[in-house]
């Protein structure tokens, strides 16, 4: 197979292998539908939020934290069974599903009547988040050719930051319509019903079918998506070694991997703690803060989703270029001093009259540095640093850490901006940033065109991983 650095050189990319095979662009944009459902019921609870507390008796900051943050724990929930679900009945049938219960959770929570009923639904429809989203790349990396695994990670970031520029934008558009909020949910069945019925034509991962003993079919399948590439036999029988080894979950703790997973668990941790979700799901209630109306709060928040957009098209288009480091570095340092910003503003009546803009501006430089940085590069470094064979459980470990923080984060902010205020809380967010970049700094290694025994020796590891150097070739090229 091509490496990396092969591809580079001929120039050939992503963007290159999807106007080269549009077969695998299909497949690749239908199952990344399950990130863009994630943005979207990522963005849409901020506007929403705005008009429903009225309708619902949202009368506490804890209703308010609760409903937007029941998501979450509905995705973990969903992300614990889609491992098992994946292997029983395939990560083609689990993404339908998962479609198709998002459908039926976007209508449970444009009818809830009332607060019990939009937890409910909302944990409801985190299920099929947590679901979608841990599938969704899984499924996505076992059929497109190795060489281009890392920018297909980067492009399911791009379709949930995609997702919440939609939500915001029709957060926005439905500002002005009485009972405004049940229409942002309701709209939500439209991308659910797309994964659910493109699934349905995708076909099933080669890699499950060569563990259900259907080879033949398997081959079919790389055939079909290789676009005439000749080592469709050499993948195969990749796989079969692969699945052919036993894992204990155990050996997630051995002295090879330990390091390996305590960098990803503390990406996954940094992700969260540096507040992106705040600023996500409470963009429009911290600009209502810094003194914007209702529709200015929904019109800036448009921004945020564009600026967000904008910034993980490039870090796609670069990172292969000036490295996961870098990108990691730079842009948690920008967001850290945005954060300090955002606290300046929040402590100092002066400024908030004599600069009012200033909150929009620091919250655009967050999510630029966050969509450089911490956005794309903790699931694509999560991807490359473990050992191939328990790669699946190390990732679902590290997304169990991030979901979790996730839920603490969301669901403490409210409340925070009351116990230490709103500067108190941005300024601890910044404190963690400024922990962050230290450990970035000091610990993470360079992942881009590095083999996997480069990458362990970076960490430490010990050589017994469980991976012999006559089988290292082959696990740095998966």
């Amino acid at each position: 197979m091509s490496s990396t650095a092969d591809v580079e050189r001929t120039g050939r990319g992503f963007v290159g292998e999807a106007l080269r095979n549009r077969r695998l662009l299909g497949m690749a944009l239908i199952a990344a539908i399950g990130g863009f459902l994630f943005g979207y019921d990522t963005g849409v609870i901020g506007g929403a939020l705005l008009f429903m507390q009225k309708d619902l008796g949202l009368k506490t900051h804890g209703q308010q934290e609760l409903t937007v943050a029941i998501l979450l724990l509905g995705a973990v929930a969903g992300a614990l069974i889609s491992g098992w679900l994946a292997d029983r009945i395939s990560r083609r049938r689990t993404k339908m599903i998962s479609g198709t219960v998002y459908v039926i959770g976007a209508f449970a929570c444009a009818f809830s009547q009332n607060y019990w009923q939009i937890l409910a639904s909302r944990f409801w429809l985190g299920l099929a988040v947590g679901t979608a989203s841990f599938v969704g790349p899984m499924y996505i990396a076992e059929l497109v050719p190795a060489r281009i695994r890392g920018g297909v990670v980067s492009f399911n970031q791009l379709m949930i930051t995609l997702g919440i520029l939609v939500a915001y934008i029709v957060d926005w558009g439905f500002a002005g319509f009485s009972n405004n909020w049940r229409w942002m949910f309701g709209v939500a069945a439209v991308p659910g019903a797309a994964l659910a019925i493109g699934m349905y034509f995708m076909p099933f991962s080669p890699r499950w079918l060569v563990d259900k003993g259907r080879e033949d079919e398997a081959r079919d399948v790389l055939e079909r998506y290789r676009a005439g590439e000749k080592d469709v036999d050499d993948e195969i029988e990749e796989i079969k070694d692969v699945a052919e080894k036993e894992f204990n979950l155990r050996e997630l703790l051995g002295k090879g991997v330990r390091r390996m997973l305590v960098v990803g668990v503390a990406l996954a941790v940094f992700q969260q703690i540096v507040g992106i979700n705040t600023v996500i799901y409470y963009a429009p209630t911290i600009l209502k803060f810094a003194g914007q109306q209702d529709t200015g709060a929904l019109t800036q928040s448009v921004f945020i989703g564009c600026t967000n957009v904008f910034f993980t098209i490039v870090a796609i288009l670069l990172l292969d270029r000036l490295g996961r480091r870098f990108f990691l570095i730079a842009g948690t340092a920008t967001l850290t001093v945005a954060l300090v910003g955002l606290g300046i503003f929040f402590a100092s009546p002066g400024v908030q009259s004599s600069v009012g803009w200033l909150a929009l501006a620091c919250l655009l430089i967050y999510i630029m540095g966050f969509a450089v940085g911490l956005g794309p590069v903790f699931w694509l470094m999560i991807s490359e640093i473990f050992p191939l064979q328990m790669r699946g459980p190390a990732m679902a470990v590290c997304t169990m850490f991030n979901w979790g923080l996730n839920f603490a984060i969301s669901y403490t902010f409210l409340t925070l901006t009351d116990v230490i205020t709103k500067q108190g809380t941005f300024w601890l967010y910044a404190f963690f940033g400024a922990c962050a970049l230290v450990f970035f700094v000091t610990l993470v290694p360079e992942t881009k065109d590095r083999s996997l025994e480069e990458i362990q020796a970076d960490l430490g590891a010990d050589a017994d991983t469980g991976l012999s150097r006559e089988r290292e070739p082959e696990t740095a090229r998966a």
